[in-house]
């Protein structure tokens, strides 16, 4: 089969990249290739995200603004269900840490709307898992919202396949070569050729341009681990089964060491751990589920007495932890959606958009322009990379690699 775009990977990136696309070029034949049986199943499947204003830095905040009206109000028919649903979240400082509570403060408050620096009795007010004395401050975000990760990445899938797009799943890339004018992907359901390449295959970019003879960027993934348990069920004042827990904010240390939410009528809670690893089926490790454990006991009045679920997942980050968003300076018919960190669910509206602006020669759309996204901020030619790995000319290129692991 032939397309115009073959986008690889049917994570929220390229689920959001390809909805956009067929949205903007309304006609043009556009396939999703994806390894896994399910689309999702890596990082995507294993996000409990969070529609966050203060979390990373002033890029991704704009592109994090830049999701918001369409997180708040989808298309008719997007999704069943409201995407975004209340949370908030607090962010605290233990002694030492104070500095950094207040630069956050001072970098987002104009950001969104009321945003406060909390101290004392407020802070376990807020959270009243928090040992008492142990935060000496806290920012608090009121509107941060949970979202709805699969109803996200299933509308995106749902409106492009609605459109004429076409979701080949099962599909692992073995090979790619570009001996003409056509791209010709080689994959385990059968061979493709496309006009360009979409490289939106999450902790298996670089493999996947390595593949096509195209430098890679330099992707580190990253293990995230995640347990879930249920809360205490002795508290004074409490229901039946456990903690009223349900409306407490999601709550982090200012350093990233440890995090926990209310998720399912259960507590949601990660050390935070960023672990370099090779692309994989990430799976949890016990020292850090131990971390995990260890560090909320540290922090909180809550006792993991059973661990009812534990996951990993990959986030992938690039050297300035910002995605790669843009046309290879080498080959401009390989495209780059690669690099979104752990931005990449609350982005994946705006990035979807600026992906499919950028594809079809258009410019960054006006309302992202506006806070401050630029092409050339996000392209892939912000890094240097070596020449050796660079293609042969823009028409002859055959890959040396046999398979690509994952995408």
């Amino acid at each position: 089969m032939d397309y115009d775009f073959l986008v690889i990977g049917a994570g929220i990136a390229g689920a959001a990249a390809a909805f956009e696309l067929s949205e903007r070029a309304p006609g043009a034949r556009i396939a999703v290739v994806e390894r896994e049986d399910t689309p999702g199943y890596h990082a995507t499947g294993r996000s409990a995200a969070l529609f966050v204003e203060t979390y990373g830095g002033p890029l991704v905040r704009a592109l994090v603004r830049g999701s918001r009206s369409f997180l708040e109000t989808p298309p008719a028919g997007f999704a069943e269900y409201p995407l975004l649903s209340p949370r908030g979240v607090l962010h605290f400082a233990r002694e030492g840490q104070r500095q950094r509570a207040e630069q956050l403060f001072a970098d987002c408050r104009n950001l969104t709307r009321d945003l406060r620096l909390v101290e004392g009795g407020e802070i376990t007010d807020l959270q009243p898992a928090l040992r008492s004395g142990y935060a000496v401050c806290a920012v608090h975000e009121p509107h941060a919202m949970d979202i709805d990760v699969g109803a996200l990445h299933q509308g995106f899938l749902r409106g492009f396949k609605a459109s004429g797009g076409r979701l080949i799943t099962g599909a692992g890339v073995n090979a790619i070569e570009r001996p003409g004018e056509r791209w010709r992907i080689q994959t385990t359901a059968g061979p493709l050729t496309a006009g360009a390449i979409v490289n939106a295959a999450g902790a298996w970019a670089d493999e996947i341009a390595e593949a096509a003879g195209i430098a890679p960027l330099g992707l580190v993934p990253k293990r995230r681990t995640v347990i879930t348990f249920d809360p205490p069920g002795d508290s004074p004042g409490t229901p039946p089964g456990g903690m009223a827990v349900a409306g407490w904010p999601m709550t982090i240390d200012v350093d990233e060491s440890v995090s926990f939410k209310p998720e399912a009528g259960r507590i949601l809670a990660s050390p935070c751990d960023e672990t370099p690893m090779p692309p994989s089926d990430a799976q949890p490790d016990e020292w850090d589920v131990a971390v995990a454990v260890e560090r909320l006991r540290e922090a909180t009045t809550l006792t993991v007495e059973r661990i009812a679920h534990k996951w990993a997942g990959l986030r992938s980050f690039l050297a300035d932890k910002l995605p790669a968003v843009g046309p290879d300076t080498a080959e401009p018919t390989f495209f780059w959606l690669a690099g979104q960190g752990g931005y990449g669910i609350k982005t994946s509206p705006a990035l979807g958009r600026l992906a499919a602006a950028l594809l079809t020669g258009a410019e960054v759309p006006a309302d992202l322009a506006d806070l401050g996204v630029t092409a050339a901020a996000l392209g892939p030619g912000r890094f240097s990379r070596a020449s050796s790995h660079a293609r042969a000319s823009s028409h002859a290129s055959a890959s040396s690699h046999e398979s690509v692991t994952r995408t």
